[in-house]
């Protein structure tokens, strides 16, 4: 697995109201009417990949895919990423656009939680044999993809994190149990990696201190109380170092990245204030965790993590990629902030990573369907804890069948076509009328047949827009395409207005047309939504704990709350749809926090409220 003095309620419990020095972090749902921002490439999370199906579990019959735990380097000015079991990995010219490639030799279940390390471009090192032995494996040319192995250099390590310092001194760090710390031992890099004797035991969990810590989804399980510490990482940056890892488990929404900071590779290590340093618990597709952070070329660093889907399975999952920065007192953070939609690419030249504007316009559209075979919410916390509820079909008052599913903001609800054919269609009636950037398309695995790396899959279908539903007009054709695209991002060469978006299906890999969400991201024709009022935050007796209520704001989607260790400081994000209420379990016991709320619909994003401290 990929991977809390005793006080009675304390806040301040304040009314929103116009501030003209709010925090400025919100980002703005205006588009800059620039060149600039015209041409400036765009990303969405998760990443648009073609995700490897799973051989393991394949005895079960779960056919699915998943990207996890991302080991990536930069290695001569280009970039390569290795993920769990994909029998391969990806290259990067520009961080945004992967192409796989097939190695000559690799592990025959493909590599299990993978590290990474580029040693002066001049070799990569590679480790995760999912048997857990210690070889390593090098290469000067990872594009060819041929490579060498050493010979084993010791067993039972899992999650592993292959450090080298500037001094040639090498490290590997290890670790996925819900008991065991994070581990460290000392390499020769020169003599086949053998270990020189020096090993150490780091950091373990304290869910007793740090909330986000505990196991579960929203970090609460009814029985199981520990969570997991796995999915070490490390990080050098102006002399101090980084120690990351993945708290409390890879398929819930609260999967996050912590770091602790030390003088040396061996530690002593010291919790973080501001942890988690990568989180993103709300919005369409949840967790942060088990990740890598990489530097840019240009200086700039991106945190690459796992994203929890977990509805055919525990071990369902994607990746995702955030901006990172290290603040005036060296603390690490990512921004994660409406972490799934459309975000400014490496390229831009001073908004990388941030979100670029394009709103949500097809958030509970009306939806009807060519048909219906079946439709699902499933959610696997743990392989013997299946949630499955059947959704009724139903018509609408002209005897079309509804499909509301997939405009619903949840990955693990899902339709099932009757058939993969081109006769089998979408179409999405907006609420509202909005101009029409980009659309997304995240396919499910229903009952697929596919179980590992299959080449040559390739989706095919095309896009419709209109303004009446009558007359169409083709946006996206990939009607003859030999694109794998199961998170499929889809750009359109110019902005068009639109009221409807018909998909229609040509074929895509697997026995079943499955789809969980078509996202249609712009700009709306209306106003964006007032500031939210009467924002309280309430820290329950259990410090670990908060509550939050506020006033529902006409017109609002939903609502954004943002937190953090000052006012400056407000790393953290939830985001949330249709509700004036919300309760966290991720505090620091011993941490006092300040708050501050805002509210977003298709037209853009509010101010925010006056932030709100509570000890």
């Amino acid at each position: 697995m990929k991977k809390l003095l005793f006080f009675f309620i304390i806040a301040f419990v304040l009314s929103c109201k116009t501030d003209n020095n709010q925090n400025t972090s919100s980002n703005s749902g205006t588009i800059e009417n620039d060149e600039t921002q015209d041409e400036a490439q765009t990303y969405i999370n998760p990443l648009d990949i073609d995700y490897t199906y799973m051989v393991y579990n394949s005895s079960k019959n779960k056919s699915y895919r998943s990207g996890a735990d991302p080991a990536l380097i930069e290695f001569k000015g280009e970039y390569y990423m290795f993920v769990t079991r994909s029998f391969g990995y990806w290259h990067s010219t520009d961080l945004v656009n992967w192409n796989f490639i097939k190695p000559q030799q690799w592990f025959f279940e493909g590599s299990n939680a993978p590290t990474a390390f580029n040693y002066k471009d001049s070799l990569v090192y590679f480790a995760g044999d999912p048997a857990g032995y210690g070889s390593i494996l090098y290469t000067d040319d990872p594009k060819k993809g041929l490579w060498t192995p050493t010979a084993s250099i010791s067993n039972n390590i899992q999650d592993s994190e292959l450090f080298i310092d500037d001094d040639g001194k090498t490290y590997l760090y290890w670790g996925s149990s819900n008991v065991h710390p994070i581990r460290v031992k000392m390499l020769n890099k020169d003599d086949r990696f053998l270990e020189t004797g020096i090993r150490k035991e780091l950091i373990n969990l304290d869910e007793e201190k740090h909330g986000w810590e505990r196991f579960g989804e929203n970090n609460f399980h009814p029985t199981l109380k520990e969570g997991y510490m796995e999915g070490a990482s490390m990080t050098k940056h102006n002399g101090k170092y980084y120690l990351q890892y993945a708290a409390p488990g890879t398929q819930f929404n609260v999967y996050a990245d912590g770091v602790y900071i030390g003088d040396s590779p061996l530690g002593p290590f010291s919790y973080m204030k501001n942890n988690p340093m990568s989180f993103k618990p709300g919005g369409f597709t949840n967790g942060a965790g088990h990740g890598i952070t990489v530097k840019q070329t240009n200086g700039q660093y991106w945190h690459f993590a796992t994203m929890a889907l977990a509805s055919n399975a525990q071990w369902e999952r994607r990746l995702c990629m955030f901006p990172t920065y290290f603040d005036d007192d060296g603390l690490m953070y990512s921004n994660t902030s409406y972490g799934d939609y459309p975000r400014f690419g490496p390229n831009h030249p001073t908004k990388a990573g941030q979100h670029n504007g394009w709103m949500l316009l097809s958030y509970k559209g009306n939806v009807t369907v060519s048909s219906s075979l079946q439709q699902i919410m499933k959610f696997t916390s743990n392989d013997n804890e299946v949630e499955v509820k059947e959704i009724p079909t139903t018509t609408n008052a002209k005897g079309q069948i509804t499909s509301n599913v997939l405009t619903d903001e949840n990955p693990k609800t899902f339709w099932v076509a009757e058939a993969n054919d081109n006769k089998q269609w979408i179409t999405i009636e907006l609420l509202n009328e909005g101009t029409v950037h980009a659309i997304q398309l995240n396919y499910h695995d229903h009952e697929s047949g596919i179980y590992t790396r299959v080449e040559g899959l390739k989706h095919q279908f095309t896009i419709e827009t209109s303004e009446d539903g009558k007359n169409w007009k083709t946006v996206i054709d990939r009607s003859q395409s030999e694109i794998d695209a199961p998170n499929a991002y889809l750009v359109l060469e110019k902005p068009v207005n639109a009221k409807y978006i018909r998909y229609n299906n040509i074929k895509v890999p697997g026995n079943n047309f499955a789809m969980s969400e078509i996202r249609v991201f712009g700009i709306g024709l209306g106003e964006a939504p007032n500031k939210v009022s009467n924002f309280r935050v309430n820290r329950e007796k259990d410090r670990r704990d908060v509550s939050f209520s506020w006033d529902a704001v006409e017109g609002a989607q939903g609502y954004n709350i943002r937190w953090g260790i000052a006012p400056d400081k407000l790393y953290h994000s939830w985001q949330l749809y249709d509700t004036t209420n919300h309760f966290m379990r991720n505090l620091d016991r011993d941490t006092s926090y300040y708050f501050t709320i805002e509210a977003y619909n298709e037209n853009g994003i509010s101010e925010q409220c006056n932030v709100i401290f509570v000890e």
